[in-house]
């Protein structure tokens, strides 16, 4: 995977994440909702950083679907909770693969920022510190 090739993948995962946040936070309330909506501000933020990345090197961005398939229902702010930790998971993947592929300092820079933001993120949605957060 060469850079540009990980940015569409990161742009792609951050279009998920926003669609996905968004959803989980409509069953919650209260701090959950707060830290919902932090997360869905910092992934809009990082969508539109990647989108203006890939428009610096001349690239089209790839766009956001109409909807996302969700790996399981919202139904209330366990699952909502959960979803979100999902969410977290698969995108410090694709920003690990981004570190990986990155052949710029700002990029790698970047991608590093996210891994960690995203991996500090899933201890706020209940998941467990690992050793190599990304890590597929």
């Amino acid at each position: 995977m060469n850079q540009v090739e990980a940015l569409q993948a990161a742009l792609a995962g951050e279009h998920a994440a926003v669609y996905g946040v968004g959803v989980a936070g409509g069953k919650l309330s209260g701090a959950r909702f707060r830290d919902a909506t932090e997360a869905f501000d910092r992934h809009r933020a990082n969508r539109d950083h990647l989108t203006a990345l890939l428009v610096a090197a001349n690239q089209t961005p790839v766009v956001a679907e109409p909807a996302y398939d969700l790996p399981q229902a919202v139904t209330n702010a366990a699952t909502a909770t959960a979803l979100v930790l999902v969410i977290e998971r698969r995108i410090a993947a694709v920003y690990g693969d981004l570190v990986e592929a990155a052949e710029q300092p700002a990029v790698r820079t970047f991608a590093i920022e996210g891994l960690l933001t995203s991996a500090s993120s899933q201890l706020t949605w209940g998941g467990a510190p690992v050793a190599f957060p990304g890590l597929v």
